[in-house]
């Protein structure tokens, strides 16, 4: 895939995922930044950085439970590390990160 199609799929992907977050329920402040970054702060000061990696071309996702790498796969994004699909983890993660059990999904 070439650069400017992954960054195009991925940027239509963050925007999902910036609406699923203010959806999910959890208290979180959402700033998108610059290059296709999101980042989420939550109350207690924690954060969870995804971000589009185009050399890459995966999203990665930083927790405080660790580093996520996806890769976009049949109209999905998977993991290459253990075919775990990103709303499931980004759900795993703000519910850890939030206190509160929450579901991440896309629209």
């Amino acid at each position: 895939m070439e650069e400017s199609a992954f960054n195009a799929l991925a940027e239509a992907e963050l925007e999902r995922i910036e609406a699923a977050l203010e959806g999910c329920g959890a208290e979180l402040d959402i700033e998108p930044k610059p290059g296709g970054v999101l980042d989420v702060e939550f109350e207690d000061g924690s954060k969870v950085i995804i971000n589009r990696h185009s050399a890459a071309r995966e999203i990665w996702v930083a927790a405080r439970s660790g580093g996520f790498h996806f890769r976009p796969e049949d109209g999905r994004w998977v993991s290459g590390r253990d075919g775990a699909e990103l709303y499931a983890v980004l759900s795993r993660v703000v519910s850890e990160q939030s206190g509160m059990t929450v579901t991440v999904a896309a629209d």
